[in-house]
Order: C-alpha cells, then structure tokens, then sequence
C-alpha cells in the first residue's frame, strides 16, 4: 500500500521501467488543508518506486504547477506515461486554470524524460478540447468547469501512431448524461489533433473519469470511473451507486459498449488501473472512503483480477 503520513494520495498511473521497477505517479496534497475537498487545486505529482508493487519508496515529485501564466497555473492532474519511439518517456498530464469567473479550464500537458525522473515540461498545452464536439466553459448549469483530462495515451492497436482517451463532455444531449471518451490522435506523440468522441453522450454518464484501455487474458475492456452523484437517474436507480467501472470493448479504440457497463467495485474505492504483474493481472485503486467514511487518501495493494463469463471480478 502506497500511503503518506502527511498528505493525501488519489489518483495515479503506472508505467514499468527496463529493468523491472514499477514506477507509480500520484496525486498528492498536504493533510494539513484539513478538509480533503480542497486537495484538488493543491495537487502536484508525486513520484514512488518498487520491486514488488506492494512496497513503494518515494522518490522526487515528478511535476507541480506552473507560474502564471501558465495554462497548469492551478494544479497537475491525473495522466499516464508511454515509451515513445524516441526512446524518451512521455508523460501526459492535466493542466488546470481558475478563470476570474471561477471555472476551472482543464487542458492536456506533456512532459519527456529520459529515466522516468527528471522531467521537462512543454510550455503549452497539446490539446484542449474543440467546440465543434465537446463542451466548453459556460456549459449547462452545475458543469461550469470545462472538461478535457485525465489523458489515457496509448500506441495504435495497428502500430499507426499514438490514441488519447480523454474525460470529456459533449456540446450536445441531456446534462445528465454528456459524458464522453473524449478523443485525440498523434503521429509522433508531439502533435496532436483531437477529434470526435469515441461514445455517444447517452449511456447514463455525467462524465467518465480516467479511462485505461485494457488487455485482460486477451480480452479488451474499458476501465473508468463515475461516482453516483454524476450517473443519470436512470443509471443510479439501477445500480445504487457508483465507483470503478467496466465495459466491453472491441479494440483498444473501440467500439466501447457503454450501455453494457457494470461496476468493479463500490464507491469505497475509486479510480481502478490495471497493471500486469507476476502473478497476472491485478487492480489497484485509490481508497476513497474508509471503514469510518472519512475520505482514506492512500493506493491499495494489488487485487487479483479473474474473468467470470463476460464480467472482470476483483478478488478483494
């Protein structure tokens, strides 16, 4: 379990190193703001390492944020790392800026390195969501926050070029349900188009939050996450709850069948990466509330992962 005694840990990815070192990312901010709802524009990326994914040691933060006026001015959230062509690591990340009227732009950053450590950061963003498709600023009311993060980069299934999947809302549908995989493709993993959503904004998703694409013995899925407090009414009613869920899926780049997506765990644990271990396939998570309901703040050990029919079962 990665757990800090002075700051509270969410959301995280993964990425694995030549020589077999597991290389976890996190979202951190201190305890000492006392109320865990105002971790997120305190976060920076933390950084930790280990041999066996139950062990971590911290090492140098990986990324904070800019100095305005810098489009991650506000706080760096969640990304993923991939291995370029280059040889270089390329991590993606979530720039934020607080605008005068208080709406928090959300763009795609991009930062290389050559050890997995030392990071530089591009000075712009590399993609930000496009009005011809996606929600912008001044949306409906009660998502006044424009919504392109928690970027899922990953090599074509085809070996043509690099995908992005991206939290996004559609311009277009019911409020309730304008969640959408938000879309952006690459030649190089430097320039970057973004294009329609890979889903359509009616599957009972206000929005779907930090996607990874999966091969599971084989098998593709959709891995996400949506708390109840952002599922359609139609979806709460019935499943009750949210947390991390699971949905078929064609390819890596779909199609993703959302209508037929069904729930990993509860609400007790969210943002759910699946990493590729020793012992097979595991889950890991972020504990979001624990056993007295308080918000927990730190990363699970890994949990085993099996198929039972069509769903993935965590074995917790």
């Amino acid at each position: 379990m990665l757990e800090l005694p002075d700051s509270w840990v969410w959301d995280f990815w993964h990425a694995q190193d030549d020589d077999g070192t597991h290389h976890l990312f996190f979202l951190y901010a201190s305890r000492a703001l006392g109320d865990p709802n105002l971790r997120h524009r305190r976060a920076a990326v933390g950084h930790a390492v280990s041999t066996d994914l139950r062990t971590w040691r911290r090492v140098a933060d990986a990324l904070v944020h800019g100095s305005p006026p810098a489009f991650d001015q506000t706080a760096t959230w969640t990304g993923s790392v991939v291995r370029g062509d280059d040889a270089r690591w390329h991590l993606f990340y979530t720039g934020t800026t607080l605008t005068d009227e208080g709406q928090l732009v959300q763009q795609v950053g991009h930062a290389t390195s050559a050890d997995l450590h030392g990071w530089t950061k591009r000075e712009d963003p590399v993609a930000r969501a496009d009005a011809r498709w996606y929600e912008k600023v001044g949306g409906p009311a009660g998502w006044i926050d424009e919504h392109w993060r928690d970027p899922w980069v990953m090599r074509d299934p085809d070996g043509e070029g690099w995908h992005m999947l991206v939290t996004a809302r559609s311009r277009e549908g019911d409020v309730a349900e304008r969640g959408v995989v938000g879309h952006a493709t690459s030649p190089d993993l430097f320039t970057w188009t973004v294009q329609p959503p890979l889903t359509e904004p009616r599957h009972g998703f206000g929005q779907l939050e930090v996607f990874q694409a999966a091969a599971v013995e084989g098998r593709d899925v959709l891995v996400f996450n949506c708390l109840a407090g952002e599922l359609s009414p139609e979806r709460r009613e019935r499943f009750g709850h949210g947390g991390i869920w699971a949905a078929p899926a064609a390819s890596a780049v779909g199609p993703y069948d959302l209508d037929a997506a069904y729930l990993l765990t509860d609400e007790s644990l969210y943002v759910g990466k699946i990493v590729d271990s020793a012992e097979g396939a595991v889950l890991f998570a972020f504990v979001n509330e624990g056993p007295d309901g308080a918000f927990g703040g730190c990363i699970t050990d890994p949990m085993p992962l099996r198929w039972e029919g069509e769903r993935l079962v965590v074995q917790r």
